[in-house]
């Protein structure tokens, strides 16, 4: 393999700074060069190295062996680019961030299967509704709503569209009454959802006529665990809100009830997103390409 030895300096730079621009500045060139001088080594032994976004700069796993062996002497240096190049099977580790309420990711049927259709790639799945940046976290990809993805992201569609919906237990409707209108939730129990600590109990969204509105319900019991959350409303607790996919299970028993359904039209569902295209990784490759069938 061919291989410009001065670009094995500039993608060590890159490693150590953690950035394009340090890198640059320790090396004195421009940071357009280092990225350039980067693509190229990337192009010429076929894997991805370096995954960049606009606001971080991580190692791959490939990139991560390779630092690793710029340590070595230059013949070994050479068997780890063929090593890098050569092995196209999916294995390692796939990182994945997911949403709480992705449901057609953490019901199981779907990792289960691709476990099994690739028993050499480990799954490790962080539950989190925080506003993650998965490359400066370390992720390979995540799933989220469609419509919070970041522009520089690609995204492939895991669902159809998605509702929210609103439900109560029959055993709480009998007692306190049907509401008519979202504004009525003000005047009853509700549970409400927050991803973090933090962060302020989440806003209730609903439409009518076009006009979209929300309503401060100002919940009695409030968590950011989705389980304790339906456990509640299940309870007889009050009314909580999340997607209908989430729900259905529980409204198709009877154990919940659903309401306001005109007040709640679909918005984008769940995709999955990940930083770039070029180059991926065998692992994050094999997955893209697995959540596009099951989608379709």
């Amino acid at each position: 393999m061919n291989v410009d030895l001065n670009l094995l300096s500039l993608f060590r730079a890159v490693a150590e700074a953690d950035n394009f621009r340090d890198a640059a500045d320790r090396l004195g060139v421009t940071r357009s060069a280092v990225s350039q001088g980067v693509r190229r080594l990337e192009d010429a032994i076929g894997v991805t190295l370096v995954t960049r976004t606009t606001r971080a700069v991580r190692l791959t796993e490939a990139g991560e062996r390779l630092h690793a062996a710029l340590s070595m002497p230059l013949s070994e240096i050479s068997e780890a680019l063929e090593l890098a190049s050569g092995d196209v099977r999916p294995r390692g580790v796939l990182r994945l961030a997911v949403t709480s309420i992705a449901e057609a990711v953490l019901s199981g049927p779907l990792l289960v299967r691709f476990a099994e259709a690739h028993p050499e790639v480990v799954l490790d799945v962080t539950v989190t509704d925080e506003e993650v940046d998965i490359v400066a976290a370390g992720f390979d990809a995540g799933v989220r709503l469609g419509e919070v993805i970041e522009q520089d992201m690609i995204a492939v569609p895991v669902t159809a569209e998605e509702r929210e919906a609103v439900v109560a237990s029959p055993a709480y409707l009998a007692a306190h009454g049907v509401p008519s209108h979202p504004r009525d939730l003000i005047h009853h129990r509700c549970i409400g959802w927050r991803p973090t600590p933090s962060a302020a109990p989440y806003r209730w969204e609903f439409v009518e006529n076009g006009v979209a509105f929300d309503v401060a319900v100002a919940p009695q019991i409030t968590t950011n665990d989705l389980r304790l959350m339906l456990r509640t409303t299940l309870e007889g607790g009050g009314f909580t809100f999340a997607t209908r996919e989430t729900l259905r299970p529980y409204v198709e028993r009877g154990e919940l009830v659903w309401l306001l359904e005109e007040f709640l039209p679909p918005f984008p569902g769940f995709s999955l997103f990940y930083p770039q295209r070029r180059n991926m990784a065998p692992k994050l490759r094999a997955f893209v390409d697995y959540v596009k069938k099951q989608a379709g």
